[in-house]
Protein backbone atom coordinates (compact mmCIF):
# COMPACT_ATOMS: atom_id res chain seq x y z
CA UNK A 1 0.00 0.00 0.00
CA UNK A 2 2.67 2.52 0.39
CA UNK A 3 4.33 1.83 -2.65
CA UNK A 4 0.81 2.64 -4.23
CA UNK A 5 0.74 5.54 -2.46
CA UNK A 6 4.48 6.64 -3.69
CA UNK A 7 3.21 5.99 -6.85
CA UNK A 8 0.56 7.97 -7.11
CA UNK A 9 1.81 10.40 -5.41
CA UNK A 10 4.45 10.57 -8.23
CA UNK A 11 1.29 9.96 -11.17
CA UNK A 12 -0.43 13.53 -8.95
CA UNK A 13 2.86 15.45 -9.47
CA UNK A 14 3.70 14.31 -13.12
CA UNK A 15 0.09 15.51 -13.71
CA UNK A 16 1.08 18.65 -11.98
CA UNK A 17 4.30 19.19 -14.12
CA UNK A 18 2.19 18.39 -17.57
CA UNK A 19 -0.21 20.77 -17.09
CA UNK A 20 1.36 23.50 -15.23
CA UNK A 21 4.40 23.79 -16.95
CA UNK A 22 2.22 26.24 -19.72
CA UNK A 23 2.29 28.35 -17.10
CA UNK A 24 5.99 28.76 -16.95
CA UNK A 25 7.03 28.33 -20.36
CA UNK A 26 3.33 29.69 -22.33
CA UNK A 27 4.46 33.42 -22.69
CA UNK A 28 8.13 32.94 -23.45
CA UNK A 29 7.54 30.41 -25.99
CA UNK A 30 4.51 31.66 -27.26
CA UNK A 31 6.30 34.91 -27.58
CA UNK A 32 8.62 33.76 -29.68
CA UNK A 33 11.70 33.98 -27.50
CA UNK A 34 13.22 30.79 -26.63
CA UNK A 35 12.23 27.16 -27.98
CA UNK A 36 9.94 25.24 -26.28
CA UNK A 37 12.85 22.47 -25.87
CA UNK A 38 15.40 24.34 -23.76
CA UNK A 39 12.64 26.17 -21.68
CA UNK A 40 11.71 23.01 -20.38
CA UNK A 41 15.11 22.28 -18.83
CA UNK A 42 15.50 25.19 -17.33
CA UNK A 43 11.82 24.80 -15.93
CA UNK A 44 12.48 21.54 -14.69
CA UNK A 45 15.48 22.86 -12.41
CA UNK A 46 13.71 25.74 -10.61
CA UNK A 47 10.40 23.88 -9.90
CA UNK A 48 12.93 20.95 -7.58
CA UNK A 49 14.25 23.89 -5.99
CA UNK A 50 11.14 25.19 -5.29
CA UNK A 51 9.75 22.32 -4.17
CA UNK A 52 12.93 21.15 -1.81
CA UNK A 53 13.01 24.61 -0.37
CA UNK A 54 9.83 26.10 -0.07
CA UNK A 55 7.04 23.20 -0.38
CA UNK A 56 6.64 22.14 3.20
CA UNK A 57 4.28 25.23 4.51
CA UNK A 58 1.63 24.03 1.40
CA UNK A 59 2.31 20.11 1.89
CA UNK A 60 1.46 20.63 5.88
CA UNK A 61 -1.76 22.31 4.53
CA UNK A 62 -3.24 19.41 2.38
CA UNK A 63 -1.85 16.75 4.82
CA UNK A 64 -3.14 18.06 8.14
CA UNK A 65 -5.31 21.27 7.53
CA UNK A 66 -8.21 20.34 5.49
CA UNK A 67 -9.21 17.61 7.48
CA UNK A 68 -9.62 17.21 11.35
CA UNK A 69 -7.95 14.36 11.49
CA UNK A 70 -5.38 12.02 9.39
CA UNK A 71 -6.80 10.43 6.40
CA UNK A 72 -6.66 6.65 6.59
CA UNK A 73 -4.14 4.89 3.66
CA UNK A 74 -7.41 3.77 1.06
CA UNK A 75 -8.72 7.55 1.92
CA UNK A 76 -5.39 8.94 0.70
CA UNK A 77 -4.93 6.78 -2.12
CA UNK A 78 -8.38 7.87 -3.05
CA UNK A 79 -8.03 10.98 -3.12
CA UNK A 80 -4.73 11.44 -4.85
CA UNK A 81 -6.14 9.55 -8.24
CA UNK A 82 -9.32 11.26 -8.44
CA UNK A 83 -7.40 14.02 -8.73
CA UNK A 84 -4.74 12.72 -11.19
CA UNK A 85 -7.06 11.61 -13.23
CA UNK A 86 -9.18 15.01 -13.67
CA UNK A 87 -5.84 16.86 -14.29
CA UNK A 88 -4.63 14.03 -16.64
CA UNK A 89 -8.22 14.66 -19.24
CA UNK A 90 -7.33 18.47 -18.84
CA UNK A 91 -4.28 17.93 -19.92
CA UNK A 92 -5.28 15.62 -23.00
CA UNK A 93 -8.01 18.62 -24.00
CA UNK A 94 -5.66 21.35 -23.48
CA UNK A 95 -7.40 23.07 -20.48
CA UNK A 96 -5.14 24.77 -18.18
CA UNK A 97 -7.06 23.60 -14.58
CA UNK A 98 -6.15 23.95 -11.12
CA UNK A 99 -4.82 20.85 -9.47
CA UNK A 100 -4.94 22.47 -6.27
CA UNK A 101 -8.31 22.53 -6.88
CA UNK A 102 -7.84 18.86 -7.75
CA UNK A 103 -6.35 17.81 -4.79
CA UNK A 104 -8.44 19.92 -2.19
CA UNK A 105 -11.31 18.34 -3.97
CA UNK A 106 -10.50 14.77 -3.57
CA UNK A 107 -9.36 14.98 -0.14
CA UNK A 108 -12.54 16.76 1.07
CA UNK A 109 -14.12 13.96 -1.26
CA UNK A 110 -12.42 11.18 0.27
CA UNK A 111 -12.91 12.40 4.01
CA UNK A 112 -16.51 12.71 3.92
CA UNK A 113 -16.75 9.64 2.07
CA UNK A 114 -14.86 7.80 5.30
CA UNK A 115 -17.10 10.24 7.38
CA UNK A 116 -13.77 12.27 8.70
CA UNK A 117 -14.54 15.47 9.59
CA UNK A 118 -13.38 18.26 7.27
CA UNK A 119 -11.87 22.17 8.37
CA UNK A 120 -14.25 23.76 6.35
CA UNK A 121 -13.39 27.07 7.56
CA UNK A 122 -9.61 25.78 6.18
CA UNK A 123 -11.42 25.08 3.02
CA UNK A 124 -13.52 28.44 2.86
CA UNK A 125 -10.54 30.39 2.73
CA UNK A 126 -8.53 28.34 0.31
CA UNK A 127 -11.90 29.01 -1.90
CA UNK A 128 -11.79 32.63 -1.39
CA UNK A 129 -7.89 32.50 -2.89
CA UNK A 130 -8.58 30.79 -5.26
CA UNK A 131 -11.41 33.16 -6.41
CA UNK A 132 -9.30 36.73 -5.63
CA UNK A 133 -6.50 35.14 -7.18
CA UNK A 134 -7.27 35.85 -11.30
CA UNK A 135 -8.31 39.23 -10.52
CA UNK A 136 -5.48 40.18 -8.26
CA UNK A 137 -2.93 38.85 -11.01
CA UNK A 138 -4.56 40.28 -13.39
CA UNK A 139 -4.27 43.95 -11.82
CA UNK A 140 -0.79 43.02 -10.95
CA UNK A 141 0.34 42.31 -14.57
CA UNK A 142 -1.92 45.28 -15.78
CA UNK A 143 0.29 47.65 -13.34
CA UNK A 144 3.27 46.53 -13.80
CA UNK A 145 3.37 46.29 -17.59
CA UNK A 146 2.21 50.13 -17.62
CA UNK A 147 5.51 50.92 -14.95
CA UNK A 148 7.82 49.01 -17.36
CA UNK A 149 6.68 50.93 -20.46
CA UNK A 150 7.06 54.11 -18.67
CA UNK A 151 10.73 53.63 -17.70
CA UNK A 152 11.41 52.11 -21.10
CA UNK A 153 10.06 54.70 -23.65
CA UNK A 154 12.50 57.20 -21.71
CA UNK A 155 15.36 54.66 -22.75
CA UNK A 156 17.04 55.40 -26.74
CA UNK A 157 18.74 52.25 -26.66
CA UNK A 158 16.11 49.71 -28.23
CA UNK A 159 18.05 47.09 -29.35
CA UNK A 160 19.47 47.04 -25.69
CA UNK A 161 16.45 46.74 -24.08
CA UNK A 162 14.40 44.30 -26.29
CA UNK A 163 17.58 42.09 -25.13
CA UNK A 164 17.22 43.03 -21.42
CA UNK A 165 13.78 42.36 -22.06
CA UNK A 166 14.34 38.91 -23.66
CA UNK A 167 16.41 37.85 -21.01
CA UNK A 168 13.87 39.41 -18.13
CA UNK A 169 10.86 37.20 -19.75
CA UNK A 170 13.23 33.84 -19.41
CA UNK A 171 13.83 34.94 -15.52
CA UNK A 172 10.53 35.20 -14.46
CA UNK A 173 9.63 32.18 -16.21
CA UNK A 174 12.29 30.39 -13.94
CA UNK A 175 10.63 32.11 -11.20
CA UNK A 176 7.18 31.03 -12.20
CA UNK A 177 8.71 27.56 -12.25
CA UNK A 178 10.21 28.34 -8.60
CA UNK A 179 6.82 28.79 -7.08
CA UNK A 180 5.13 25.92 -8.65
CA UNK A 181 7.76 23.97 -7.19
CA UNK A 182 6.89 25.91 -3.82
CA UNK A 183 2.73 25.74 -4.43
CA UNK A 184 2.36 22.61 -6.37
CA UNK A 185 4.52 19.73 -4.99
CA UNK A 186 2.49 20.29 -1.83
CA UNK A 187 -0.09 19.17 -3.64
CA UNK A 188 0.89 16.07 -5.21
CA UNK A 189 2.43 14.36 -1.87
CA UNK A 190 0.73 16.56 1.00
CA UNK A 191 -1.83 13.76 1.40
CA UNK A 192 1.37 11.41 1.79
CA UNK A 193 2.28 12.66 5.07
CA UNK A 194 0.31 10.64 6.85
CA UNK A 195 2.95 8.27 6.44
CA UNK A 196 5.27 9.79 8.24
CA UNK A 197 8.39 10.25 5.53
CA UNK A 198 9.84 12.92 6.03
CA UNK A 199 8.94 16.12 4.27
CA UNK A 200 12.24 16.72 2.46
CA UNK A 201 11.98 13.35 0.67
CA UNK A 202 8.48 14.16 -0.24
CA UNK A 203 9.22 17.63 -1.41
CA UNK A 204 12.17 16.01 -3.83
CA UNK A 205 9.67 12.97 -5.13
CA UNK A 206 6.99 15.56 -5.80
CA UNK A 207 9.70 17.94 -7.60
CA UNK A 208 10.98 14.85 -9.78
CA UNK A 209 7.51 13.85 -10.34
CA UNK A 210 6.70 17.36 -11.73
CA UNK A 211 10.10 17.56 -13.73
CA UNK A 212 9.44 14.20 -15.35
CA UNK A 213 5.78 15.46 -16.34
CA UNK A 214 7.42 18.90 -17.65
CA UNK A 215 9.75 16.97 -19.75
CA UNK A 216 7.12 14.35 -21.25
CA UNK A 217 3.88 15.78 -21.54
CA UNK A 218 4.11 19.49 -21.09
CA UNK A 219 3.44 20.75 -24.59
CA UNK A 220 -0.10 20.54 -25.19
CA UNK A 221 -1.25 22.88 -22.29
CA UNK A 222 1.70 25.30 -23.52
CA UNK A 223 -0.29 26.14 -26.38
CA UNK A 224 -3.16 27.71 -24.75
CA UNK A 225 -1.47 29.90 -22.43
CA UNK A 226 1.27 30.69 -24.75
CA UNK A 227 -1.13 32.67 -27.57
CA UNK A 228 -4.51 31.00 -27.18
CA UNK A 229 -5.86 33.82 -24.56
CA UNK A 230 -3.81 37.22 -26.28
CA UNK A 231 -1.34 37.47 -28.05
CA UNK A 232 2.08 38.52 -26.44
CA UNK A 233 5.10 40.30 -26.99
CA UNK A 234 8.23 40.60 -24.43
CA UNK A 235 7.00 43.60 -22.02
CA UNK A 236 3.45 41.68 -21.76
CA UNK A 237 5.33 38.39 -21.21
CA UNK A 238 7.43 40.08 -18.15
CA UNK A 239 4.61 41.36 -16.75
CA UNK A 240 2.18 38.58 -16.66
CA UNK A 241 4.85 35.94 -15.55
CA UNK A 242 6.46 38.05 -12.58
CA UNK A 243 2.92 39.16 -11.15
CA UNK A 244 1.51 35.48 -11.37
CA UNK A 245 4.75 34.13 -9.57
CA UNK A 246 4.83 36.75 -6.95
CA UNK A 247 1.18 36.09 -6.30
CA UNK A 248 1.56 32.06 -5.92
CA UNK A 249 5.15 32.41 -4.10
CA UNK A 250 3.49 34.91 -1.43
CA UNK A 251 0.56 32.09 -0.73
CA UNK A 252 3.29 29.44 -0.76
CA UNK A 253 4.92 30.99 2.09
CA UNK A 254 1.45 31.04 3.99
CA UNK A 255 0.77 27.91 2.97
CA UNK A 256 -2.19 28.02 0.82
CA UNK A 257 -2.66 26.04 -1.99
CA UNK A 258 -3.27 28.65 -4.89
CA UNK A 259 -3.46 27.64 -8.29
CA UNK A 260 -1.03 28.44 -10.67
CA UNK A 261 -3.57 28.29 -13.88
CA UNK A 262 -5.32 30.39 -12.40
CA UNK A 263 -2.62 32.94 -11.50
CA UNK A 264 -1.01 33.15 -15.04
CA UNK A 265 -4.21 33.25 -16.95
CA UNK A 266 -5.43 35.81 -14.10
CA UNK A 267 -1.97 37.57 -15.61
CA UNK A 268 -2.48 37.25 -19.04
CA UNK A 269 -5.52 38.95 -19.01
CA UNK A 270 -4.43 42.04 -17.28
CA UNK A 271 -1.89 42.42 -20.08
CA UNK A 272 -4.45 41.89 -22.87
CA UNK A 273 -6.74 44.57 -21.52
CA UNK A 274 -3.59 47.01 -21.97
CA UNK A 275 -4.36 46.64 -25.86
CA UNK A 276 -7.88 46.57 -24.89
CA UNK A 277 -10.65 43.89 -24.08
CA UNK A 278 -11.48 42.55 -27.73
CA UNK A 279 -7.90 41.43 -27.87
CA UNK A 280 -8.62 38.76 -25.44
CA UNK A 281 -9.65 35.87 -26.58
CA UNK A 282 -13.78 35.40 -24.19
CA UNK A 283 -14.08 31.80 -25.30
CA UNK A 284 -11.13 30.79 -24.51
CA UNK A 285 -11.17 32.82 -20.94
CA UNK A 286 -15.05 30.65 -20.35
CA UNK A 287 -13.53 27.37 -21.62
CA UNK A 288 -10.52 27.53 -18.93
CA UNK A 289 -13.36 29.01 -16.07
CA UNK A 290 -15.51 26.29 -16.91
CA UNK A 291 -12.69 23.75 -16.17
CA UNK A 292 -11.59 25.80 -12.53
CA UNK A 293 -15.63 25.08 -11.68
CA UNK A 294 -15.74 21.81 -12.67
CA UNK A 295 -12.31 20.29 -11.47
CA UNK A 296 -12.73 20.40 -7.76
CA UNK A 297 -16.68 19.37 -7.90
CA UNK A 298 -15.96 16.34 -10.17
CA UNK A 299 -12.34 15.25 -8.22
CA UNK A 300 -14.53 15.47 -5.25
CA UNK A 301 -17.19 13.41 -6.13
CA UNK A 302 -15.45 11.17 -8.23
CA UNK A 303 -13.34 10.66 -4.70
CA UNK A 304 -16.42 9.89 -3.08
CA UNK A 305 -17.60 7.46 -5.16
CA UNK A 306 -14.94 5.83 -5.58
CA UNK A 307 -13.92 5.41 -1.63
CA UNK A 308 -17.23 4.09 -1.09
CA UNK A 309 -16.84 1.56 -4.24
CA UNK A 310 -13.61 0.32 -2.81
CA UNK A 311 -15.53 -0.25 0.59
CA UNK A 312 -17.76 -2.21 -0.71
CA UNK A 313 -15.37 -4.71 -2.69
CA UNK A 314 -13.15 -5.03 0.81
Amino acid sequence: MIALLILAGFYVGWNIGANDTANCIGTPVGSGLISYRKMIYLVAIFVVLGAVFQSQNVMRTIGEGVVDNPLNLIAVLTAMLSAGVFVTLATFFKVPVSTSQAIVGGVVGAALSMGNDVNFATVATIGEVWVISPPLTAAMSFTLYHILAFFLKRVKMVTFWDRILSYLVIISGGYVAFSLGANDVGNSVGPLTVLGINKTWLALLGGVALSVGVLTYGRRVTETVGSGITPLGPLSAVAAQTAAAIAVHFFSIIGIPVSTSQAIVGAIVGVGLVKGAQTVSLRKIVEIIAGWVATPTAAGLFSFGLYKGIQLLI
